[in-house]
Protein backbone atom coordinates (compact mmCIF):
# COMPACT_ATOMS: atom_id res chain seq x y z
CA UNK A 1 0.00 0.00 0.00
CA UNK A 2 1.32 3.43 -0.95
CA UNK A 3 2.36 5.66 1.94
CA UNK A 4 -0.13 8.52 1.42
CA UNK A 5 1.54 10.83 3.92
CA UNK A 6 4.92 10.46 2.23
CA UNK A 7 3.39 10.88 -1.23
CA UNK A 8 1.66 14.07 -0.11
CA UNK A 9 4.86 15.41 1.45
CA UNK A 10 6.84 14.70 -1.71
CA UNK A 11 4.23 16.36 -3.94
CA UNK A 12 3.83 19.44 -1.73
CA UNK A 13 7.61 19.90 -1.58
CA UNK A 14 7.89 19.52 -5.35
CA UNK A 15 5.10 22.02 -5.90
CA UNK A 16 6.74 24.53 -3.56
CA UNK A 17 10.06 24.12 -5.37
CA UNK A 18 8.58 24.65 -8.83
CA UNK A 19 9.91 27.86 -10.37
CA UNK A 20 7.64 28.20 -13.40
CA UNK A 21 3.97 27.76 -14.15
CA UNK A 22 4.95 25.16 -16.75
CA UNK A 23 6.75 23.13 -14.07
CA UNK A 24 3.64 23.24 -11.91
CA UNK A 25 1.59 21.98 -14.85
CA UNK A 26 4.01 19.06 -15.28
CA UNK A 27 3.53 18.19 -11.60
CA UNK A 28 -0.24 18.34 -12.03
CA UNK A 29 -0.09 15.88 -14.89
CA UNK A 30 2.27 13.63 -12.89
CA UNK A 31 -0.07 13.61 -9.89
CA UNK A 32 -3.58 14.12 -11.23
CA UNK A 33 -3.26 13.30 -14.91
CA UNK A 34 -4.66 10.17 -16.52
CA UNK A 35 -1.62 8.18 -15.49
CA UNK A 36 -0.79 10.26 -12.41
CA UNK A 37 0.17 8.87 -9.05
CA UNK A 38 -2.99 10.03 -7.28
CA UNK A 39 -5.17 9.09 -10.24
CA UNK A 40 -3.70 5.57 -10.01
CA UNK A 41 -4.71 5.40 -6.37
CA UNK A 42 -8.25 6.46 -7.23
CA UNK A 43 -8.46 3.80 -9.94
CA UNK A 44 -7.13 1.19 -7.54
CA UNK A 45 -10.03 1.75 -5.19
CA UNK A 46 -12.14 -0.44 -7.46
CA UNK A 47 -10.12 -3.47 -6.45
CA UNK A 48 -10.46 -2.77 -2.74
CA UNK A 49 -12.90 -4.42 -0.46
CA UNK A 50 -15.79 -2.34 0.82
CA UNK A 51 -14.11 -1.90 4.17
CA UNK A 52 -10.84 -0.77 2.56
CA UNK A 53 -12.70 1.71 0.33
CA UNK A 54 -14.47 3.20 3.34
CA UNK A 55 -11.11 3.61 5.08
CA UNK A 56 -8.88 4.65 2.19
CA UNK A 57 -11.40 6.55 0.05
CA UNK A 58 -11.61 9.70 2.21
CA UNK A 59 -7.82 9.73 2.64
CA UNK A 60 -7.13 9.47 -1.08
CA UNK A 61 -9.81 12.03 -1.96
CA UNK A 62 -8.46 14.39 0.70
CA UNK A 63 -4.95 13.95 -0.71
CA UNK A 64 -6.24 14.74 -4.19
CA UNK A 65 -8.04 17.89 -2.99
CA UNK A 66 -5.06 19.21 -1.00
CA UNK A 67 -2.60 18.60 -3.82
CA UNK A 68 -4.99 20.18 -6.33
CA UNK A 69 -5.35 23.29 -4.13
CA UNK A 70 -1.57 23.53 -3.71
CA UNK A 71 -1.07 23.23 -7.47
CA UNK A 72 -3.65 25.94 -8.19
CA UNK A 73 -2.20 28.35 -5.62
CA UNK A 74 1.41 27.86 -6.74
CA UNK A 75 0.51 28.20 -10.41
CA UNK A 76 -1.37 31.46 -9.76
CA UNK A 77 1.57 32.80 -7.74
CA UNK A 78 4.10 31.98 -10.45
CA UNK A 79 1.90 33.28 -13.28
CA UNK A 80 1.50 36.58 -11.44
CA UNK A 81 5.27 36.85 -10.92
CA UNK A 82 5.92 35.96 -14.56
CA UNK A 83 3.43 38.59 -15.70
CA UNK A 84 5.07 41.25 -13.54
CA UNK A 85 8.49 40.32 -14.90
CA UNK A 86 7.23 40.44 -18.49
CA UNK A 87 5.55 43.80 -17.98
CA UNK A 88 8.75 45.24 -16.53
CA UNK A 89 10.81 43.81 -19.37
CA UNK A 90 8.40 45.11 -22.01
CA UNK A 91 7.84 48.47 -20.35
CA UNK A 92 7.64 51.34 -22.80
CA UNK A 93 7.76 54.91 -21.55
CA UNK A 94 4.76 56.53 -23.23
CA UNK A 95 5.07 59.85 -21.44
CA UNK A 96 5.89 62.99 -23.38
CA UNK A 97 8.06 65.82 -22.18
CA UNK A 98 5.88 68.61 -20.81
CA UNK A 99 5.25 71.66 -22.88
CA UNK A 100 7.31 74.54 -21.58
CA UNK A 101 5.22 77.06 -19.71
CA UNK A 102 5.14 80.24 -21.67
CA UNK A 103 5.91 83.35 -19.73
CA UNK A 104 3.15 85.88 -19.60
CA UNK A 105 3.52 89.40 -20.90
CA UNK A 106 1.92 92.73 -20.24
CA UNK A 107 -1.32 93.33 -22.15
CA UNK A 108 -0.87 95.86 -25.00
CA UNK A 109 -3.47 98.16 -23.43
CA UNK A 110 -1.60 98.20 -20.13
CA UNK A 111 1.69 98.74 -21.96
CA UNK A 112 0.26 101.88 -23.53
CA UNK A 113 -1.22 103.01 -20.21
CA UNK A 114 2.10 102.50 -18.45
CA UNK A 115 3.94 104.45 -21.14
CA UNK A 116 1.46 107.32 -20.86
CA UNK A 117 1.70 107.38 -17.08
CA UNK A 118 5.51 107.41 -17.28
CA UNK A 119 5.45 110.25 -19.81
CA UNK A 120 3.12 112.41 -17.73
CA UNK A 121 5.12 111.59 -14.60
CA UNK A 122 8.18 113.08 -16.31
CA UNK A 123 6.13 116.25 -16.82
CA UNK A 124 5.31 116.42 -13.12
CA UNK A 125 1.84 114.84 -13.08
CA UNK A 126 0.75 112.58 -10.23
CA UNK A 127 -1.57 109.62 -10.74
CA UNK A 128 -5.02 109.81 -9.13
CA UNK A 129 -7.45 106.91 -9.01
CA UNK A 130 -11.09 106.37 -8.11
CA UNK A 131 -13.67 103.59 -7.85
CA UNK A 132 -15.13 101.84 -10.89
CA UNK A 133 -18.59 101.97 -9.25
CA UNK A 134 -19.69 105.58 -8.80
CA UNK A 135 -22.66 107.43 -7.38
CA UNK A 136 -24.81 109.80 -9.41
CA UNK A 137 -23.28 112.89 -7.84
CA UNK A 138 -19.66 112.23 -8.77
CA UNK A 139 -20.41 110.71 -12.18
CA UNK A 140 -23.05 113.21 -13.37
CA UNK A 141 -24.28 116.00 -11.08
CA UNK A 142 -20.89 117.42 -10.04
CA UNK A 143 -19.92 117.51 -13.71
CA UNK A 144 -22.99 119.60 -14.63
CA UNK A 145 -24.91 116.84 -16.40
CA UNK A 146 -28.55 118.03 -16.38
CA UNK A 147 -31.21 115.62 -15.05
CA UNK A 148 -32.48 114.78 -18.56
CA UNK A 149 -29.07 114.34 -20.16
CA UNK A 150 -28.96 111.28 -22.50
CA UNK A 151 -25.95 109.87 -20.64
CA UNK A 152 -28.20 109.31 -17.62
CA UNK A 153 -30.46 106.99 -19.60
CA UNK A 154 -30.43 103.20 -19.24
CA UNK A 155 -29.44 102.68 -22.87
CA UNK A 156 -26.18 104.58 -22.40
CA UNK A 157 -25.08 103.73 -18.85
CA UNK A 158 -24.74 100.58 -16.75
CA UNK A 159 -26.91 101.06 -13.66
CA UNK A 160 -26.64 98.78 -10.64
CA UNK A 161 -29.64 97.56 -8.65
CA UNK A 162 -31.07 100.20 -6.28
CA UNK A 163 -29.87 100.16 -2.70
CA UNK A 164 -32.66 98.45 -0.68
CA UNK A 165 -32.42 101.07 2.09
CA UNK A 166 -31.78 104.35 0.25
CA UNK A 167 -33.06 103.52 -3.24
CA UNK A 168 -29.86 105.02 -4.69
CA UNK A 169 -28.73 103.49 -7.97
CA UNK A 170 -25.00 103.54 -8.53
CA UNK A 171 -23.41 103.23 -11.94
CA UNK A 172 -20.30 101.87 -13.56
CA UNK A 173 -18.44 105.10 -14.18
CA UNK A 174 -18.83 106.33 -17.74
CA UNK A 175 -15.57 108.31 -17.65
CA UNK A 176 -12.66 108.96 -15.32
CA UNK A 177 -13.84 112.53 -14.70
CA UNK A 178 -15.23 111.60 -11.24
CA UNK A 179 -11.60 111.21 -10.19
CA UNK A 180 -11.11 114.91 -10.94
CA UNK A 181 -14.12 115.75 -8.78
CA UNK A 182 -12.88 113.64 -5.89
CA UNK A 183 -9.40 115.14 -6.19
CA UNK A 184 -10.70 118.73 -6.16
CA UNK A 185 -12.89 117.95 -3.14
CA UNK A 186 -10.02 116.39 -1.18
CA UNK A 187 -7.03 118.52 -2.19
CA UNK A 188 -6.21 122.19 -2.47
CA UNK A 189 -4.36 123.76 -5.42
CA UNK A 190 -1.88 123.44 -6.92
CA UNK A 191 -3.17 120.24 -8.53
CA UNK A 192 -1.52 118.43 -11.40
CA UNK A 193 -2.88 114.93 -11.95
CA UNK A 194 -3.79 112.38 -14.55
CA UNK A 195 -6.62 109.90 -13.99
CA UNK A 196 -6.05 106.65 -15.91
CA UNK A 197 -8.53 103.82 -15.57
CA UNK A 198 -11.36 101.68 -16.87
CA UNK A 199 -14.67 103.15 -17.93
CA UNK A 200 -17.97 101.57 -18.96
CA UNK A 201 -20.65 102.46 -21.49
CA UNK A 202 -23.32 100.52 -23.36
CA UNK A 203 -21.45 100.63 -26.65
CA UNK A 204 -20.75 97.39 -28.47
CA UNK A 205 -19.93 97.45 -32.17
CA UNK A 206 -16.97 97.11 -34.51
CA UNK A 207 -15.18 100.09 -32.95
CA UNK A 208 -16.51 100.12 -29.37
CA UNK A 209 -16.55 97.77 -26.40
CA UNK A 210 -18.58 98.11 -23.18
CA UNK A 211 -15.35 98.52 -21.21
CA UNK A 212 -12.51 100.77 -22.35
CA UNK A 213 -9.74 102.91 -20.88
CA UNK A 214 -9.32 106.64 -20.50
CA UNK A 215 -6.60 108.95 -19.29
CA UNK A 216 -7.73 112.42 -18.24
CA UNK A 217 -5.56 115.25 -17.01
CA UNK A 218 -6.26 118.12 -14.63
CA UNK A 219 -4.11 121.13 -13.78
CA UNK A 220 -5.21 123.81 -11.30
CA UNK A 221 -2.76 126.53 -10.29
CA UNK A 222 -2.13 130.22 -10.54
CA UNK A 223 -0.85 131.52 -13.86
CA UNK A 224 -1.96 128.49 -15.88
CA UNK A 225 -2.96 129.33 -19.48
CA UNK A 226 -3.47 127.75 -22.89
CA UNK A 227 0.26 127.79 -23.56
CA UNK A 228 0.74 125.20 -20.84
CA UNK A 229 -1.95 123.02 -22.40
CA UNK A 230 -0.38 123.35 -25.84
CA UNK A 231 3.07 122.46 -24.53
CA UNK A 232 1.69 119.45 -22.67
CA UNK A 233 -0.12 118.13 -25.74
CA UNK A 234 2.86 118.67 -28.02
CA UNK A 235 5.18 116.98 -25.56
CA UNK A 236 2.80 114.05 -25.25
CA UNK A 237 2.47 113.65 -29.01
Amino acid sequence: MTDLAQLELDLINAIGSAETAAAVEDLRVAALGKSGSISGLLKGMGAMSPDERREQGPKINGLRDRVSSALTARKAELESAELDARLKAEHVDLTLPPRPRRRGSVHPTMQVMDEMVALFADMGFAVAEGPDVEDDFHNFTALNFPPKHPAREMHDTFFLKPDPETGERKVLRTHTSPVQVRTMMSQTPPIRIIAPGRTFRKDSDATHTPMFHQVEGLVIDKGIHMGHLKWTLETFV
